[in-house]
């Protein structure tokens, strides 16, 4: 397997080479995912049929965007290699990066696949027609049809809950509550104090972008945002990124996926973070899995969303400290979760069809409205972009 780096990634996929050693790149976390991953070959039955098994080893090659973390992506990966042999090359990228880089090669792409990260984007491409339809026997096992595209261009592998966390250190020093529902952030109390990511290069963002304009209605959220944006000092490239910063009070306050946040405190020992789902009721995300179009590797492409789809691939999350809730109904959950007072169920009724329809347009909207509002939105160490 083979993470490729952005500089070396067009001509590393033209030309693959074998790597070893890969437990160095699957991360860490509160297991190993070399231990414990891969399985028999009476295991692989459940993944794919050997029909499907022996046409995707016949590419060869598979070559995966990965806009979960990398941890997460690299162990699936690597998981993947072992159980089939094929060589499995990887480049993490947000979601909005994949997005707006499968536009540019519009239907040549270099990757093959798509694996997490939150479907606005992925429904953005859908689109735009990005995303080649395919008929998964494993789908089957999704506990519900809501957690896939209609016409099977993606298919839902995770589910994450949105929220806030906060670092209990800082708040205290300044004497200020954490928030507790949308209304409460845009109190002046928290100028400078809010991280957030961007709406550009996030995926995280638009579903922060969507959840806003679906409480509140179009002109309304917008106006929320803009009215936020007085409070905010950082918008990280990455939806993570401020839940990577929250431990340290880098970070005060971050909005973001409340399973970053609980792997700051499990596996990274920062247990002054806390965590807020708020009041209103919480947002959540889809993480998903698709096709691209033209994929130059279509077999091994097929082979990797039937496994996806299959407790072999979303167990290995859990390991290298990705604590989502599972989708499919023969999949261990992440305890932890749970134990921090996360559930799936305790979600508001997000409109993935408006989203589908509009994330573009209101992404363009909101950057618009905090142009006109003042706000520099073209300072780099504001608006991240690297």
């Amino acid at each position: 397997m083979k993470s490729i780096s952005r500089r070396n990634f067009l001509a590393a996929a033209a030309g693959v080479t074998s790597v070893a050693g890969l437990a160095a790149c699957s991360g860490s976390g509160s297991g190993s995912a070399s231990s414990s991953a891969g399985g028999s070959d009476d295991s692989l039955g459940r993944i794919a049929s050997q029909d499907v098994i022996d046409a995707g080893k016949k590419d060869g090659t598979l070559v995966v965007y990965g806009s979960a973390e990398e941890a997460h992506v690299a162990a699936c990966c690597e998981n993947f290699q072992k159980l089939f042999g094929i060589e499995t090359q990887y480049q993490r990228l947000s979601t909005g990066e994949v997005e707006s880089k499968i536009e540019e090669e519009n239907g040549n792409p270099s990757g093959d696949v798509w694996f997490g990260g939150t479907t606005d984007p992925y429904n953005v491409a859908v689109t735009k027609g990005l995303l080649e339809p395919y008929k998964a026997a494993n789908a089957s096992h999704l506990i519900s049809d809501a957690y896939k595209d209609a016409d099977g261009c993606w298919y839902g592998i995770y589910k994450g809950i949105l929220g806030f966390f906060y670092n209990k250190d800082e708040l205290e020093r300044k004497g200020i509550d954490a928030p507790k529902d949308w209304p409460d952030l845009v109190d002046e109390k928290y100028k400078g104090l809010i991280w957030l990511s961007n709406y550009n290069t996030a995926g995280t963002a638009k579903l922060v972008l969507n959840t806003v304009i679906q409480k509140y209605g179009h002109d309304k959220g917008i106006e929320y945002l803009v009215n936020l944006d007085k409070n905010i000092q950082v918008y990280t490239k990455s939806g993570s990124g401020p839940s990577k910063n929250v431990g340290t009070g880098e970070c005060a306050i971050g909005i973001g996926f409340l399973h970053d946040a609980i792997y700051q405190i499990v596996d990274n020992g920062y247990e002054n973070i806390g965590l807020v789902i708020p009041s209103s009721g919480a947002s959540f995300e889809i993480g998903a899995t698709a096709i691209f179009k033209g994929a130059k590797h279509p077999n091994a492409a097929k082979l990797w969303i039937e496994y996806a789809l299959s407790p072999n691939c979303v167990e290995r999350a859990q390991e290298v400290g990705a604590y989502q809730f599972l989708v499919l109904d023969d999949a261990k959950q992440p305890e932890v979760a749970s134990k921090y007072g996360l559930d799936p169920n305790n979600v508001m009724d997000y409109n993935f069809e408006d989203a589908k329809a509009h994330t573009e347009a209101y992404v363009s909207d909101i950057m618009t409205a905090l142009s006109q509002s003042g706000s520099n939105t073209s300072d780099p160490s504001r608006f991240q972009t690297e």
